[in-house]
């Protein structure tokens, strides 16, 4: 492999992370389970609830958490192994030039999402202030947000989301409570089913839902890098593994179906969710929202910065700073949230979670693959002068398993289920691919360029 060029930054955005850049697994433990706290879990699983019934979402919950779990655990064992960003690790399964479209769509998507979780704390920061406006309160979020993540992931973001896990945990518990001894306890909440009962396939169709979500394999990736190779096991079973996601889909859900049930919110989304705790709190259910919403707003800015720097760098030439970089992301932030397009983000979320299921697929192809490790020795090449622009095998298997997944998307009845389509497709077509791979597609014997 060609030397890297070093970097001064402690991202290590350009190159693999060395030995010394590595944390201690506590450290990487807190800072990553920044992103079990997002109210959007909650959400999800209320309304699971309210469509497939409480069973339902509850089964494909828990067949979430254990897929989430093992998928995670083989994509951070390769990411501890070879200290690669989901940027650089995107070169060799598409090409130097290829490998922007997966850099681009990784930023976007953790932009949208800290522009929904921001907004949510606008939201709840207007209501309770009861004078700021949103345009005021926008602003601050982002000017936080942007704030947090520039002590980067080893000298800051492990602390901050370390002491504010437990005001999540006892938090959300209390907030429960207080629904009960205002409400009632809800006796019938593990039965509910929608009007005219419960479909049978409700458990699968809640999990092919949550692969809406995958995109958390690509934060996964960018995150494992910094764990110590000693820590592998640790790491893959617990930090990244079935436990975290028991706290991020298991708790959460249960959470938000049990306060769905005693709240009165009537229309159900992040915003009527955060208000009626606000509502049953005060000033407790504001302090609740913005320890929640900050924790997984520092993963969304951070990840946005790093991949926007990546992109940029890429497309133009240009490297910018980290704080330059963090500032354009908190400027299109609070650009998005005042622009109030939030059903346009919907949509494009959509489309781009069929991207992201087909990288997934692709990506995991790739690790498994010993067809890869017999006919390529598993050489990890980084050096674009010996990477094609390119790569025809994981390209055609990406966007093949793209279109797939998006025309599934657009028939009724089985809509439902692209996301698995997209992931079988991705898998199968890239595998298969290389088998008659040419050498080339992955390694040049020179840039002629």
């Amino acid at each position: 492999m060609a030397t890297q060029p070093q970097s001064t930054d402690l991202d290590f955005s350009e190159r693999p992370v060395p030995d010394e850049g590595r944390m201690p697994r506590a450290n990487l433990m807190m800072a990553w389970w920044a992103v079990c706290s997002a109210i959007f879990y909650m959400v999800v699983a209320a309304a699971m609830a309210r469509s497939y019934g409480t069973t339902n979402a509850l089964i494909g919950i828990v067949l979430t958490m254990i897929a989430y779990g093992v998928i995670n655990g083989v994509i951070s064992r390769f990411a501890m192994k070879t200290g690669l960003t989901v940027a650089l690790f995107s070169k060799i399964l598409f090409g130097h030039v290829g490998a922007m479209v997966a850099t681009l769509i990784f930023f976007a998507t953790a932009l949208y999402y800290a522009v929904f979780e921001g907004y949510v704390m606008a939201l709840v920061l207007t209501e309770w202030s009861g004078n700021l406006p949103m345009s005021v309160t926008t602003a601050i979020v982002a000017i936080l947000g942007v704030a947090l993540i520039f002590g980067s992931v080893q000298h800051w973001l492990d602390k901050f989301n370390g002491a504010l896990l437990p005001v999540y945990v006892i938090g959300m518990l209390i907030a429960v409570g207080m629904a009960i001894a205002e409400f009632g306890y809800p006796s019938d909440w593990l039965s509910r089913v929608p009007e005219g009962g419960a479909s049978p396939w409700g458990w699968l169709q809640t999990f092919a839902y949550y692969m809406g979500v995958w995109v958390l394999m690509m934060f996964t990736f960018d995150y494992a890098r910094f764990g110590k190779q000693k820590d592998t096991t640790f790491h893959a079973k617990i930090t990244f593994g079935i436990p975290f996601y028991a706290m991020t889909f298991l708790f959460s859900g249960i959470v938000g179906i049990l306060l769905d049930s005693m709240i009165p919110i009537g229309g159900l989304s992040e915003a009527s969710v955060v208000l009626g705790l606000l509502e049953l709190m005060g000033l407790g259910g504001l302090l609740l929202v913005w320890v929640t919403q900050s924790r997984i707003n520092t993963a969304n800015y951070y990840l946005a910065t790093v991949n926007f720097e990546a992109f940029v760098r890429k497309v133009t030439g240009v490297k910018l700073t980290k704080v330059v970089a963090g500032c354009l992301i908190g400027l299109m932030s609070y650009v998005l949230m005042m622009a109030d397009v939030f059903s346009y983000i919907l949509q494009a979320l959509a489309y781009q979670g069929v991207f992201v299921v087909a990288w997934v697929g692709v990506a995991l192809a790739h690790i498994l693959s010993r067809t890869y490790r017999q006919r390529f020795n598993g050489h990890v090449e980084l050096d674009n002068a010996y990477i094609p622009a390119y790569n025809p095998c994981g390209l055609t298997a990406w966007f093949l398993a793209t279109v797939v997944g998006m025309v599934i998307m657009h028939l009724p009845g089985i809509s439902g289920f692209s996301a698995p389509a997209t992931f079988l497709m991705a898998y199968v077509v890239y595998e298969l691919g290389l088998k008659r791979a040419n050498p080339d597609w992955y390694m040049a014997s020179v840039n002629k360029s």
